[in-house]
Parts: structure tokens; sequence; C-alpha cells
């Protein structure tokens, strides 16, 4: 499982490295093979190979007739890009998943369980200090596409 939040940097050839903590355990799990992708969010999503291979075989069961789930699958699996861990631990970005995540410099790695986001920082910070500032009082119990949260 990934968790945490981590300010990375990437260099001026897209690459960033991922936190030592989790190196070993990717080694172990995919051999460094992960792949990555974008998110509607306008981030990042870095699945190890095994995960993303499962999330594909769900996207592909959506229906084709629905206009939400062929966006999802035009964007999710079209911007799809394999990477490999280096010897120092990083991955290299490509051009087009920096542009579309606007990744510069700085940048917020975000452990969500079996995958993480990578976000601009100054994007992140915004939007985290959006969702701290909402009167959630009213969401407790809210239904969600995952049924009822309450946590």
């Amino acid at each position: 499982m990934f968790r945490g939040a981590f300010k990375v940097t990437l260099d001026s050839k897209g690459r960033v490295a991922i936190p030592t903590r989790f190196r070993e355990r990717l080694d172990t799990r995919c051999e460094g093979q992960l792949v990555v992708t974008v998110d509607r969010d306008q981030c990042l999503l870095i699945y190890p190979l095994p995960d993303w291979e499962e999330a594909q075989r769900k996207l592909d069961r959506l229906p084709s007739f629905n206009k939400v789930a062929r966006e999802t699958q035009r964007l999710m699996v079209g911007y799809a890009t394999d990477v490999e861990l280096d010897g120092q631990g990083r991955i290299l970005l490509s051009k087009a998943l920096c542009e579309f995540a606007a990744l510069d410099k700085h940048a917020m790695l975000i452990g969500q369980s079996n995958k993480f986001e990578l976000w601009d920082e100054e994007r992140w910070n915004q939007l985290r200090d959006a969702w701290r500032s909402q009167d959630d009082s009213s969401d407790e119990g809210a239904p969600t596409a995952f049924g009822t949260l309450t946590l």
C-alpha cells in the first residue's frame, strides 16, 4: 500500500524520483515496471504494472455507449505510458504527460493505496486548502459511487 504525501522535484528531462521507502516494494510488486496515465482532475496516476492491468480491464468493461465512459477510456488508456524505475529510483515522464498535469519543477506525490497521484505542487496546495475549508458537516453519511461515506 502506498500512502503519504511527498514533495518531489522534476529535473530538466522530466524525471522524478520515487521516495526510497517505496522502491523495494515496487521492485517486489512489479520489478520496477509502472504505468503513468492522466486523471480528469489534472494530475497523473502512477500504477505498478499489475494494478494498471486490473484497472485497464475495468476500463475495458465500461459501456461503450456511455459518453463519460468513452471519454474516460480515451484519456486514461490513450495517455497510458509504460515507464521503468531507473537505477536511481526515478521515472521519466513524457512531455505530453507533464503538459497535461501542468507539471514544471515542484510536484507532490500522493500515495493512494495501490497507486500514486502526481500533482503540480501549487495546484495540489490550492485544491487541498479548498477541500479543507469546505463545510463538510452535511456530507456525513453521504452517498458516493462506492456506497455511503462514513469514516
